[in-house]
């Protein structure tokens, strides 16, 4: 997947500098809600106004917002101020590999290192972070979070809006629900439902997401 020239960055984030590191061209700019940023530059490229902008500055547009529910939260904000959802980019990291019968949906970012094998479908405005593995037959739903090194066997779902730590690994065939939180290193090996917390080896249930 190429970028068209013309890309505007929301969130000058770590996640947006990582973006940068792995390569992408044709960056306009910064949107950021933080007004001392204004004017700054932020790993070399100007941060130009708020994130409201994006709706009326041309330019693709790719949101690096690191949380799941807040990176859905600008979303819908633009979404409401009238944005064309076509102007969406999306970003694959050279390095990253993704199979021909694969799907990857607007707005999402793959880092270096990600593999995505046969028949996987990914939503819109998904992350997955570096040397991450998604398998056959996965699907990962709109805004979810896959952090560094994460492991989904074949057959597996994940909600909208999860996030999975760093290192996580999920058996075949589970399913993660919607806003449901993996801890670091975790083992699943049954269903999470939607917007609990499951940590450990294997993963057990510690929490609901607030």
């Amino acid at each position: 997947m190429t970028m068209a020239e013309g890309v505007l960055l929301v969130g000058a984030s770590g996640l947006a500098r990582e973006v940068l590191a792995a390569g992408i061209t044709g960056v306009i700019g910064f949107l950021d809600d933080d007004p001392q940023l204004h004017g700054e530059d932020v790993g070399g490229v100007p941060v130009l106004g708020p994130v409201a902008e994006a709706a009326t500055r041309t330019g693709q547009v790719l949101v690096c917002v690191g949380p799941s529910g807040a990176r859905r939260d600008v979303v819908r904000r633009l979404d409401d101020l009238g944005m064309d959802s076509g102007r969406y980019a999306t970003f694959v990291a050279r390095s990253a590999r993704v199979g021909v019968t694969s799907d990857i949906g607007a707005g999402s970012i793959l880092l270096d290192g990600v593999v995505v094998t046969a028949d996987v479908r990914v939503g819109w405005h998904v992350v997955v972070m570096p040397n991450s593995v998604i398998t056959h037959d996965d699907v990962v739903a709109d805004y979810a979070t896959l952090t560094s090194g994460v492991a989904l066997a074949g057959g597996v779902q994940v909600g909208e809006a999860a996030y999975l730590g760093m290192n996580a690994a999920v058996r075949q065939g589970v399913s993660i629900g919607a806003g449901a939180t993996v801890g670091m290193g975790a083992v699943v090996l049954s269903d999470i439902p939607a917007e609990e917390t499951w940590a450990g080896v294997p993963a057990r249930r510690v929490g609901e997401r607030s």
